[in-house]
């Protein structure tokens, strides 16, 4: 046994060795504030040495409710030193969804961009012992003085390795949405792990202009808190706003849903912009279609990394080097991962046959928070006693082990890269009058890649304005769980137990587009 201390640091100790050998190196760059790597560290021991103060500290929920900015930034990390767990929230849905997610994660504290607290004050006048620091972007707001009150000293605490780092949503809807919690080792070894498969190191200038609350946000996160890059951070995607930055910041890392590339590949003055300095593109969230992995493949060249996977901890990819000839693959396991393919009775499945993907590594979470019943649901246990994580989707691999995604068994919508959980949806238009049964797919959009669709079965003698049905339901739906139209039926094609059969209803309305 050796003398010295020779365990692998996590985050937070990462961080303030970042902060110490790199201090004046850029971390983090959002329009036309630049923090250094000490002072990225110092805003973060502020921001855990305050919670900790405030008797917040390991094992501890703490809400981000933000905007991408430099103090979204500063909160994730001084939440990481501090040992208490994040739970960065989707600001697209409703106002009832989000306190939904609060409550399963039993908030402590709650950090919160000034134009979102109104949407939160039945929450937080129901729960008065709730910790809330209100942040508005400026130099003076509650979030600044909040950090200026603590000492930018490292936090005297000790983190286990199986401690909670954050906890990820698997969707912002008006059902029961479950946390994906992860640990400080399990993000540790994600980060090496990630920064791997996806080409980063310490010279790594990583764009970021999907929310930070997303875990594809956080894959190039955290592989670019590791190798003690720089963050570039912008408040959304604009196509121009894109491609100036890669050319004015010499972008070299970045990670997108296959929509943000269309667009990216449909802008006129895309020819106009230096993208050099590019040396690896991720895509992820849903299917890269092989004609526009080409067209990237023809204007960045062997750049692009398709990436498939769950923030449940399941990872493959598609190394460019290797694309050619398998253009709809999405790879094979990152470092660390194995996966297989079982059937319906949970046997392996041989190669070549399609069957749901399962997976084991060191990456995979330790379970749903607060959700043993859903955790023991996504388990297969192997011949041998090992657990491994159901993803539900469907897949297959080739002779030379690379998988190809068939079907999703679960039902969910990837709508611009975010999940949509249909059964959500469709609780909320069984409740209207005249609506006798009904299922929610995917259908083909221009601008998200998929977006939900309502298929209604009228009640006798109803009769229904398909319009009048969307806007109603429209009304109490998140911006993103909205639906792109109202078809009728009378009635929804279902097997012997009584199941709806969405793959038929899927085939039924394939030629469905819209805008």
């Amino acid at each position: 046994m050796s003398v010295f201390d020779t365990k692998a640091p996590l985050l937070p100790e990462i961080l303030a060795l970042h902060g110490k050998w790199k201090r004046e190196k850029p971390a983090l760059i959002f329009g036309d504030e630049t923090l250094s790597w000490r002072s990225l560290n110092n805003a973060a021991n502020q921001v855990a040495n305050n919670l900790i103060s405030r008797g917040i500290s390991r094992g501890d929920m703490v809400a981000i409710v933000m905007h991408n900015g430099r103090q979204m930034v500063e909160a994730i990390t001084g939440l990481i030193k501090s040992g208490a767990a994040s739970v960065p929230i989707n600001l697209s849905v409703t106002d009832d969804a989000i306190c939904g997610m609060l409550k399963d994660a039993n908030v402590r504290a709650v950090i919160i961009s000034e134009d979102q607290k109104t949407r939160l004050t039945t929450f937080f006048d129901n729960n008065p012992e709730i910790v809330i620091v209100t942040a508005s972007g400026t130099s003076s707001d509650a979030f600044e003085a909040f950090k200026a009150a603590a000492s930018t000293a490292e936090p005297d605490i000790t983190i286990a390795d199986d401690a909670p780092l954050n906890v990820i949503y698997s969707s912002g809807t008006t059902g029961l949405p479950k946390g994906i919690l992860h640990t400080h080792q399990g993000r540790r070894d994600w980060a090496y792990d990630m920064a791997i498969a996806l080409r980063y190191d310490s010279s790594a200038r990583t764009l970021f202009n999907l929310g930070l609350y997303s875990n594809i946000s956080w894959v190039g996160l955290l592989a670019t808190l590791l190798a003690g890059g720089t963050l570039i951070v912008q408040n959304g995607f604009d196509t121009r706003k894109t491609l100036e930055a890669i050319e004015a910041q010499q972008i070299t890392n970045m990670s997108m849903v296959p929509i943000q590339y269309q667009r990216l590949m449909e802008d006129s003055c895309l020819q106009d912009f230096d993208l050099s300095s590019v040396k690896a593109l991720m895509s992820c969230g849903s299917p890269l279609r092989a004609a526009l992995k080409q067209t990237l493949f023809d204007r960045f060249g062997p750049l692009i990394i398709e990436l498939f996977g769950l923030t449940e901890g399941v990872i493959t990819t598609l190394e460019p080097e290797e694309a050619v000839g398998r253009m709809a693959s999405v790879g094979k396991p990152l470092l660390g991962t194995d996966i297989k393919i079982i059937n319906d009775e949970n046997n392996e499945l041989p190669m070549g046959q399609a069957g749901e993907i399962v997976a084991i590594g060191r990456i995979v979470m330790p379970g749903y928070l607060n959700k043993p019943e859903a955790t023991a649901e996504a388990t297969w246990i192997d011949p041998s006693g090992r657990a491994w994580l159901r993803t539900g989707d469907i897949g297959l691999l080739d002779d030379l082990g690379y998988l190809y995604i068939v079907d999703r068994k679960k039902d969910m919508i990837l709508s611009g890269g975010q999940n949509i959980y249909p059964q959500d949806i469709e609780a909320v238009l069984i409740k209207h009058k005249d609506i006798n049964d009904v299922a929610v797919i995917g259908a083909y959009s221009a601008t998200w890649g998929e977006t939900p669709i309502a298929i209604v079965v009228p009640e006798p003698q109803a009769n229904i304005d398909k319009d009048t049905i969307a806007a109603w339901a429209n009304a109490q739906l998140g911006k993103q769980q909205r639906v792109a139209g109202v078809k009728l039926m009378n009635v929804l094609p279902r097997n012997a137990n009584g199941k709806i059969l969405k793959r038929e209803l899927r085939d039924h309305f394939k030629d469905l587009k819209f805008d």
